[in-house]
């Protein structure tokens, strides 16, 4: 069993003890077993569980950052009078090439308002995006780059 399964076990029994099976207590039970896993490491195979965590919790911080920011970007081109958006499709390479990576990518670039992934090349290299603002394509493709891809190599590499 992998120490993060070995966590979520921890979690469920918190919650089971607690008597209520809900967020809150599976979210301090996984806290709780998190800390208790941490204290017992030298007793556990070598791992970087430890360390993908806190990489996870600002992966997750820096893509709630960059949708709440597409959103107000959406919402005002939505709500002004002019029109500010100049949609198109841009090929971004990518340096990303396991499956997980490719398909986590796409998915964080589909699920921030005005943007899509619409495919990925046959030899796996360029993921075709559909952007609501592309004023310049080469700043699309580095955004992808240096934030989305960027930090999907550090979490799942």
């Amino acid at each position: 069993m992998t120490i993060l399964g070995l966590n979520l076990v921890l979690a469920l029994l918190w919650a089971a003890v607690a008597g209520e099976v809900d967020v809150a207590h599976l979210l301090v039970g996984f806290v709780v077993g998190h800390g208790v896993l941490w204290l017992a490491r030298p007793l556990l195979p070598s791992t970087t569980y430890f360390a993908k965590l806190p990489q996870a919790i600002r992966f997750t911080g820096f893509f709630l950052w960059e949708m709440l920011l597409a959103n107000l970007r959406v919402a005002w081109d939505v709500l002004t009078p002019k029109a500010h958006r100049r949609p198109g499709v841009v090929a971004v390479p990518l340096t990303v090439t396991t499956d997980a990576e490719i398909t986590l990518l796409a998915n964080l670039v589909t699920l921030t308002p005005g943007s899509l992934s619409l495919d990925v090349s046959p030899d796996r290299t360029i993921l075709y995006v559909h952007a609501m603002f592309v004023d310049d394509p080469e700043k699309v493709r580095r955004d992808i780059q240096q934030g989305f891809e960027r930090r999907v190599l550090e979490l799942l590499r």
